[in-house]
């Protein structure tokens, strides 16, 4: 299905299923948020990488306008629905200040799937222990999807584009056991080398070598 959506370019990605909070205070997106709440309609936010707009992105709901202050900035609660491609940009729409393009939005595979899921929460749970930070995910671990954990294991902007074209939770889940693993390695190293310089003038008890 392909049809012609208001966009709203960011420096960030939001996810399927993602709730995401923005401040608007630029003219056009102003206009943008009054024209999509008022006629109940969806925009979409493709993500900015490298100052350039990229041709994926993904569909979000206005949940609620929280404040509208007197110069016409929002506070404003949206929800991530669906993954699009960018078909075409229309950097000029009549009568409007925003972007719009026409937008495909693909078959993509959302299902939980436990059994790859559980194994990568125990990796991600580890790699939370060391940094020391705490994530509720919000949900049974059964029910979560890569969707719902993506942004809590340290992606950046790339990863980010890389991930949102992939379209079944096989692959994605893939992608962050692979992703995660290489940042179990890189912070177990970084625990192995505080060790290492914490320890730096105690007395060491290591066995001495010996020829056999």
């Amino acid at each position: 299905m392909m049809n012609f959506l208001p966009l709203f370019p960011l420096q960030l990605t939001v996810f399927p299923g993602e709730p995401l909070h923005l401040h608007i205070f630029e003219e056009r997106y102003k206009q943008l948020i009054n024209d999509c709440y008022g006629e109940n309609k969806p925009f979409g936010i493709p993500l900015v990488l490298n100052n350039q707009p990229a041709d994926w992105g993904t569909l979000v709901e206005i949940t609620s306008i929280a404040e509208v202050y007197a110069d016409g900035r929002m506070d404003i609660k949206t929800k991530g629905i669906q993954v699009f491609n960018i078909m075409e940009w229309l950097r000029e729409v009549p009568g409007k200040l925003y972007y719009a393009g026409i937008v495909h939005y693909p078959n993509n595979s959302i299902q939980a799937m436990p059994a790859l899921m559980l194994p990568l929460l125990e990796m991600v749970r580890k790699f939370h222990e060391i940094l020391q930070v705490q994530k509720d995910f919000g949900k049974p671990d059964a029910q979560l999807t890569s969707y719902d954990i993506a942004h809590h294991v340290g992606l950046n902007l790339e990863q980010e584009h890389q991930f949102i074209q992939l379209l079944r939770e096989e692959q994605r889940l893939t992608f962050l056991k692979r992703h995660v693993q290489q940042m179990l390695d890189a912070a177990m190293g970084i625990e192995s080398l505080k060790h290492r310089i914490q320890m730096n003038g105690h007395f060491k008890e290591l066995k001495g070598f010996q020829f056999e």
